[in-house]
């Protein structure tokens, strides 16, 4: 199925069922092909909540002054700006 921009504007909830339905659906602008609305897959692996929970814990001067400098000094190979 095809039709034009305007159409698609007035008719986005039906293209879409369209396209969820595996009909190909192609929106074009002034008679010429743009896009293709297709569907999108499955997420293949479900999220967890609490994934991050095993990670380290930060410092508690992570964000000091000193760090900062001592982060800059490695990224800049000691020469600041």
């Amino acid at each position: 199925m095809q039709c034009n921009m305007l159409e698609a504007k007035s008719q986005l909830s039906k293209l879409v069922q369209a396209a969820l339905e595996g009909e190909d659906v192609v929106i074009a602008n002034k008679g010429v092909p743009v896009v293709r609305l297709v569907k999108i897959g499955a997420q293949t692996v479900a999220r967890k909540p609490g994934a991050w929970a095993g990670l380290p814990k930060a410092k508690s001067d992570w964000d000091s002054p000193k760090t900062n400098a001592a982060i800059a000094e490695e990224m800049t190979g000691g020469e600041l700006p």
